[in-house]
């Protein structure tokens, strides 16, 4: 090699390599100097060397250094012709850079990523507290649930001690002409266990409340009145918060991936959806959501637009009867946000789909909503489902196993647009070509008409010429004149058979 013969013999392979800055079509070379002093260049970024030439513009080259630097370009020019076949490996199947990662708005299982943060208006929460106990998780409903009675019967265990303290009760415990305000109440935790027994009601019969303290008398029925709302509360809670149709919607699956192929003779976004409960839903609703960002025309950026996506709310399609697996279909047509969306265009667009299940649980008469979402890179382009039902002895049997599976089939890579403009101009060509033969045909039995040479008499010595006509409309007649008066009559079709 001319470069190993040079004066730098211990420069690395890597200076002999050009180098390419991002965005800029000429390349940068590294140039071979061998009587002037290069000052190197070392890029971390770009992983080559970079050789700047300071001789003087007057200076002489050696043959040895004009051959190496024409090798140098050649092994240039061959490495730039590689550089296209590297990013292509980084790209999609069309061409255009692969899609980054994109977050999702709500998630494959209908969680919502959202945050809500900096919210100064908290005392909110307090005015719907049963809202707030109920959307808590089992963890802190529990903690709640514990400390509001171990708080209550604290509290009025407290209360009953302190009554006894200041009636001096716990001074007569031996006197038994003294009569005290709760018998045997001897120290705060039977003042604690009390309490317990008046709350719960539990009434053991060792400790009672005696006619000699009419303190204690309205203490009791405070007790039992706020007892009672703290049970009705606390229960009432736990309750919806363990009959809650969130869990119901774990069983309402939805197919991993979307599709688009066609469907008589139109494009159409499906997905699949199903109930593994024998339970159903009744009434059963289906929406559909696109979510994308987008900037109108006055320049306002309007992040995570919501857009709604038809899925038969106009023919009823959207309202289910969800016994079996059913595939909802979206019709792309001049309405569809996704009109002008080829194969290419879904490869590089980013945008989320979300559909939303409603529908009202047989079991128990509450609303249940399960919710999924599919990305772009989710959507199958020229894929259909595959079966899942067939029919058994006396039954109809569901494989849940082929429940995400799709299979290939022939679909058009343009958009629905493009498709239905194609379809117009088929149609159009169709027609005239059509009216062309049919107006062939007229014109060639006209023809054979007129080569058959006959004529009629107009009844004054006049001869009329041959007669052209088109069905269901009146034409002219040309007429030759004769010895006689032109009549100047019109035929017609009707006429010129008769005659």
């Amino acid at each position: 090699m001319a470069l190993e013969d040079s004066a730098f013999t211990s420069r690395p392979e890597s200076l002999s390599l050009p180098v390419v800055e991002k965005g800029k079509g000429p390349v940068e070379e590294a140039t071979e100097v061998t009587a002037s002093t290069g000052v190197f260049d070392v890029s971390e970024d770009l992983g080559h060397v970079v050789t700047t030439d300071t001789a003087q513009p007057g200076v002489n080259r050696s043959w040895k250094s004009k051959l190496a630097e024409r090798q140098a370009n050649a092994a240039s020019e061959e490495y730039v012709k590689k550089l296209p076949r590297v990013v292509e490996k980084e790209r999609g199947r069309f061409g255009w850079a692969k899609r980054r990662k994109t977050q999702r708005y709500v998630e494959k299982n209908g969680r919502c990523n959202v945050s809500h943060g900096n919210m100064r208006e908290t005392y909110r929460y307090l005015t719907d507290i049963f809202t707030t106990l109920v959307d808590l998780n089992w963890r802190c409903s529990l903690f709640v649930f514990v400390m509001a009675y171990a708080i209550t019967w604290l509290f009025f265990g407290a209360i009953w001690y302190l009554i006894a303290y200041l009636r001096g009760d716990l001074d007569h415990l031996e006197d038994e002409t003294w009569t005290p305000c709760v018998n045997n109440v001897n120290g705060f935790i039977s003042a604690f266990l009390f309490s317990i027994e008046t709350e719960t009601t539990i009434g053991y019969g060792h400790r009672v409340i005696t006619d000699q303290c009419p303190v204690g008398t309205m203490l009791l029925l405070l007790q039992a009145i706020l007892g009672s709302m703290v049970n009705a509360f606390m229960v009432g809670c736990m309750f919806v918060k363990i009959s809650q149709p969130n869990k119901r919607a774990e069983t309402l699956v939805f197919s991993k991936n979307a599709v688009i192929s066609l469907r008589d003779d139109r494009l159409c976004l499906m997905f699949r959806v199903g109930d593994l409960r024998s339970s159903h839903i009744v009434g059963a609703n289906m929406r559909a959501k696109l979510i994308k960002s987008k900037q109108t025309q006055e320049g306002e950026f309007i992040p995570l637009d919501q857009t709604d996506i038809s899925v038969g709310f106009e023919t009823g399609d959207d309202r289910l009867f969800l016994v079996s697996p059913l595939v909802i279909s979206h019709e792309i047509d001049c309405r569809s946000p996704f009109w002008d969306m080829s194969q290419g265009q879904l490869e590089k667009d980013d945008f989320e789909m979300v559909v939303i299940l409603e529908g009202m649980v047989e079991a128990t008469g509450m609303t249940c909503q399960a919710r999924s979402s599919y990305l772009a890179d989710e959507v199958q382009w020229g894929h259909r489902f595959s079966p899942m039902m067939s029919l058994a002895e006396g039954f109809f049997d569901i494989d849940y196993g082929a429940f995400h599976q799709t299979f290939e089939v022939d679909t058009p890579s343009c958009s629905a647009h493009e498709l239905s403009l194609a379809a117009a101009r088929l149609e159009a060509h169709l027609y005239w070509s059509i009216s062309s033969k049919l107006d062939e045909e007229k014109w060639e039995g006209s023809s054979l008409t007129n080569q058959s040479g006959k004529q009629l008499d107009n009844g004054k010595g006049g001869v009329v010429g041959p007669v052209s006509f088109i069905v269901g409309e009146i034409t002219g007649i040309e007429e030759q004149s004769g010895p006689g008066e032109l009549n100047g009559s019109v035929t017609t079709d009707q006429s010129e058979s008769e005659a």
